[in-house]
């Protein structure tokens, strides 16, 4: 009784590095050069049933363009080397053009701080700090835009008003 549970564990231990592998659509697209009808499908059968059992693992995660892009927006203000990488294999859409966020629009929620050491929080969640001394009026703003000013920094628009610079914190 023991050995058969045994061979069925050795039997799951050796499937294990199989969901480990590397595994990618471009095992499903290769299937499409394949002429013969039967052999074409055994290998989409074959490389679907790789890609399944590895989502299903937790190996392969499926995004889209509006996951990405949605990220690319939560993130914005902070340095994630990383992410271009995620996003669609690179740092380009495929025509060449770069896909970086230059900048964003948001509403409100609120702002504290005196002028000159200004503390906004963003409905979405973020949270800028004002790194200038620059006076700008933080009563009944509705909307800010941040963009990337020279060497890395942020500048924000309260309302369209004067922009000053900021920091993101959260």
């Amino acid at each position: 009784m023991i050995r058969p549970i045994a061979a069925l564990a050795l039997l799951g231990l050796t499937a294990l590095p199989a969901l480990a592998e590397d595994v990618s659509t471009a095992d499903v697209y290769a299937c499409k050069d394949i002429a013969a009808d039967a052999e074409r499908l055994a290998c989409y059968d074959a490389a679907v049933g790789r890609l399944k059992a590895a989502e299903d693992a937790g190996e392969v995660k499926t995004f889209t363009r509006k996951d990405v892009e949605q990220v690319k927006r939560d993130s914005f203000g902070f340095s994630i080397p990383s992410l271009p990488k995620l996003a669609f294999g690179g740092e380009h859409d495929g025509k060449g053009k770069s896909e970086d966020l230059k900048e964003v629009t948001e509403a409100v929620k609120s702002v504290g701080g005196a002028r000159g050491a200004l503390r906004v929080t963003l409905e979405n969640g973020q949270v800028w700090v004002q790194i200038d001394d620059k006076s700008v009026n933080p009563r009944g703003q509705k909307e800010a835009r941040i963009y990337q000013a020279a060497l890395g920094s942020y500048k924000m628009k309260l309302d369209g008003g004067l922009a000053f610079r900021v920091r993101r914190e959260k």
